[in-house]
């Protein structure tokens, strides 16, 4: 029999998902305490922070008694109990999938999307949808028909987007993980602004069956998470060739093995980050990263971009969403009794105003890209930048432009990226730290995030409790 004291909800919620499942096995909590601690959580906070969107309180209930079962039973998955929030341009079936838009909302869709399959096939308690910018078209989650979230570091400043909701809920200590998509940084962007660790996977490794199309050349299910160790756990769960998604990845060979050597790593920097837009703070943070990392990144190796142009380069991927939206969202567009906003209309309005010729323009920038960083990897392992180029900023201050111009390339060549805590602005404000490799070193990466996390020692304190004005 256990007799140790019981572990209280604030520990359950400042806990990595691996913690969790290792308190579990030990009979320390069970899974009714982890969805309880973080139900109480979500009906204290989500008022005001807005990370979830949609909640369905009794049909988590049923996946607890569930996992209690198994686990009294002794036959469980891999994630059993798990308290997990998904993102809500992702298929739960018997839910509603908004895409953030105002006339998604009445009908439950009938099929789980792949990465939800397997996720309640490892026995996760899947407790709600969340917040995202509309149409997944944006890096704020400032949506127009669903409110704002709020970033638990600083309430009235963006989580970032697309996956903000995601980014509130798993920072703030309402979900142990969160499932989310990235297609030019969704995922790593409010990953950063929001003190988290994130895995945006090779193009194909986690099909995307069921998932609100962006751009589908683009897409891809991302992870969040308050470890490397979670985000390793759930690729492992997720991942996998899917007959039924034409991108899915079937390798012939599995994922190149986490076999980092500190000797014979070639890390590629750029001498002046700020030379590509990143704001002061976000480089002093960076610099000292770096210098911090003497050991941990190997062979420094300055890498040439100056042939690069960032902006336009995130340009030419916002014009493949924005295209293939107008046709994803055509019924959208046309439904009078639930309009969207006029900025949405706006970017997709672009869209149609551009010829063939642009598409296809820009459609060859990711070719390019992909050249780019081809080229770039038989000189390197990895790429490590900066993940976005500032911190969180105000709700009602001007978006930046060049969010996304970090983040996009590895978007665009297909590669996989990870985001880490790299610290906080004088603000205290959090920023993070990208490792970007080459197609299929996903295992590769995490191992070296992990033990640059390690060194960095910048993880934030979580549950991020965030406090509200009167």
């Amino acid at each position: 029999m256990n007799t140790s004291s019981p572990i209280e909800a604030h520990e359950l919620r400042h806990a990595s998902m691996c913690q969790m499942l290792h308190w579990l096995a030990l009979g320390r909590t069970r899974p009714q305490a982890l969805t309880d601690a973080c139900m109480e959580a979500i009906d204290r906070l989500n008022p005001r922070l807005n990370a979830f969107v949609e909640l369905q309180p009794g049909l988590a209930q049923e996946q607890v008694r569930a996992a209690e079962k198994r686990r009294k039973e002794g036959v469980i998955g891999r994630l059993d109990g798990i308290p997990v929030a998904i993102k809500d341009n992702i298929d739960i079936a018997g839910w509603p999938t908004t895409a953030g838009l105002p006339g998604r909302g009445a009908q439950a869709v009938a099929h789980d999307a792949h990465v939800v399959s397997r996720l309640r096939a490892a026995g996760v308690v899947m407790l709600g949808k969340t917040n995202m910018d509309e149409g997944a078209l944006g890096a704020t989650t400032h949506n127009p028909h669903f409110g704002a979230t709020h970033n638990p570091f600083c309430p009235g400043h963006t989580a970032g987007g697309s996956s903000g909701g995601s980014a509130a809920a798993v920072a703030a200590g309402l979900a142990a993980v969160a499932i989310g998509t990235d297609s030019l940084g969704s995922i790593r962007i409010p990953a950063s602004y929001c003190g988290l660790y994130a895995l945006k996977p090779t193009h194909g490794e986690i099909s995307t069956r069921g998932i609100v199309p962006a751009a589908r050349r683009l897409d891809a299910v991302g992870l969040m998470a308050r470890s490397v160790d979670d985000l390793t756990v759930l690729l492992q769960v997720v991942a996998g060739y899917d007959a039924d998604d034409p991108r899915s990845r079937h390798r012939r060979v599995a994922l190149s093995p986490p076999d980092w050597e500190p000797g014979r790593l070639r890390t590629g920097l750029l001498s002046d980050v700020r030379s590509i837009g990143v704001d002061a703070a976000v480089a002093e943070s960076y610099d000292k990263a770096i210098e911090c990392l003497k050991l941990e990144l190997g062979e420094r190796r300055m890498v040439d971009f100056s042939d690069w142009d960032f902006a336009s380069t995130r340009r030419a991927g916002l014009l493949l969403m924005e295209a293939e939206m107008l046709a994803t969202f055509a019924a959208d567009l046309e439904d009078a009794q639930h309009p969207v906003s006029a900025q949405f209309r706006g970017m997709l309005d672009h869209a149609a105003g551009k010829s063939a010729h642009d598409y296809v323009v820009a459609d060859r920038v990711l070719d390019a890209a992909a050249l780019k960083m081809r080229r770039l990897f038989a000189q390197v392992d990895v790429l490590v930048l900066p993940t976005t180029p500032q911190a969180a900023f105000a709700l009602d201050a001007p978006v930046p432009s060049n969010q996304a111009d970090l983040t996009s390339l590895a978007s665009l060549a297909a590669c996989p990226a990870v985001s880490i805590p790299m610290g906080l602005t004088a603000q205290g404000l959090p920023v993070g730290l990208q490792f970007i490799g080459p197609r299929g070193s996903d295992l590769r990466l995490l191992e070296l995030a992990q033990v640059c996390a390690a060194s960095l020692d910048a993880t934030p304190e979580y549950p991020i409790e965030p406090t509200f004005g009167t």
